[in-house]
C-alpha cells in the first residue's frame, strides 16, 4: 500500500508515526510532505525509506490514500495544486472537522473520506472518527478502518455529530489533562507533595478509570457511587466538585461549537466565495 501525507504538522505526524509504531505501514510505504520541508526530511531522517516529498503533487502522486492534515485556511490552496494530479481511485483523507465532504468532492475527482484522529492514537488507544463520501465504497471503508485499526477503534460517525463527538475524543485528552495537571499542582501546593508523582498517580488512576468505564462494567454514575459513601472523604470531595463545576462542561461545548460554526462559515467562503446558508 503506499500512503502519501501533506501536512505533518502535530496530528500528521503522530498518524504518521502511529502507522510506523504499529506495524500498520512501513517507512517506505509512505511519502510526507510539509509546507516546511525541513518538518518532512526529520521524519526521514527518524524512519529511513519514508519519503520526504518536496511538493504536495509528489506527496499525493500515485498513492492509494492521500492524508489531508492542513489547517483549514491552507486546503483550498493544496486542493488547487492536487486537483489535477489525484485519479478517481484514488482515496483523498481529510483530518479536518470544518472542511465538510461535500466541498471535498466538489472539488476533487477523487473517492473522498473524513478522519478525526486523536492523540490517544499514539500510544495505539482512543477512537478515529470516520465518515465518508458519497463515491466511496464499502471495500474503500474496510480498507481505510483495517489500517486504522491497528492503532485505534475506528467508529463511523455522521458528519452532523463531528463536533460534539471530537470534543469528547479528540480534544477531551486535552480537557483531562487540564484537569489532572490542577489537581497534581492543588497537590503540591496543599501538601507539598513532588508535583511529578502527582501527576504519575492522576495518570495512573486516570487510565484505570478508563478501563473501568470501557471494561468494567461502571458507568460514571455507578463508579461514583462505588467509591463514596454518605459523610465520607470522597463524598466532600464530589461535593465541591459539583458545585464549582456544575455547568462547566455545558459552557465548553457551547463555545467550542461556537468557534466551529464560524470554522464552517471561512471555510465555505473559501471555496464558494459566500457564507453557508
Amino acid at each position: 500500500m503506499k500512503i502519501g501525507f501533506i501536512g505533518t504538522g502535530s496530528m500528521g505526524s503522530i498518524l504518521i508515526e502511529s502507522l510506523i509504531r504499529s506495524g500498520a505501514l512501513l517507512p517506505e510505504e509512505i511519502a510526507a510532505g510539509n509546507r516546511t520541508f525541513a518538518k518532512a526530511e526529520k521524519l526521514a531522517e527518524r524512519y529511513p525509506g519514508l519519503v520526504a516529498a518536496r511538493s504536495n503533487i509528489e506527496a499525493a502522486k500515485h498513492r492509494d490514500i492521500v492524508f489531508l492534515c492542513v489547517k483549514p485556511a491552507e486546503y483550498k490552496h493544496v486542493i488547487d495544486e492536487i486537483r489535477d494530479t489525484v485519479a478517481p481511485e484514488q482515496i483523498v483523507v481529510s483530518i479536518t472537522s470544518p472542511v465538510l465532504l461535500r466541498q471535498l468532492e466538489d472539488q476533487l475527482p477523487c473517492k473522498i473520506a473524513k478522519v478525526i484522529p486523536s492523540i490517544t492514537n499514539f500510544v495505539q488507544s482512543g477512537v478515529t472518527l470516520c465518515m465518508y463520501g458519497e463515491r466511496i465504497e464499502e471495500a474503500d471503508r474496510n480498507m481505510l478502518e483495517n489500517l486504522l485499526s491497528r492503532f485505534s477503534s475506528p467508529i463511523r460517525v455522521t458528519e452532523n455529530f463531528t463536533r460534539i463527538i471530537s470534543d469528547i475524543s479528540s480534544c477531551g485528552p486535552a480537557f483531562l489533562a487540564f484537569l489532572i495537571e490542577k489537581f497534581a499542582r492543588a497537590a503540591t501546593e496543599e501538601t507539598g507533595l513532588p508535583y511529578e508523582t502527582a501527576v504519575k498517580l492522576a495518570g495512573e488512576m486516570a487510565y484505570g478509570t478508563g478501563k473501568l468505564l470501557t471494561q468494567g462494567g461502571f458507568t460514571p454514575e455507578s463508579l461514583q457511587a462505588r467509591v463514596s459513601v454518605p459523610g465520607g472523604i470522597t463524598a466532600v470531595g464530589l461535593g465541591i466538585l459539583r458545585q464549582e463545576l456544575d455547568d462547566a462542561f455545558n459552557r465548553v461545548i457551547r463555545a467550542t461549537h461556537a468557534k466551529y460554526e464560524e470554522d464552517l462559515e471561512r471555510v465555505d467562503a473559501m471555496f464558494y466565495g459566500q457564507s453557508i446558508e
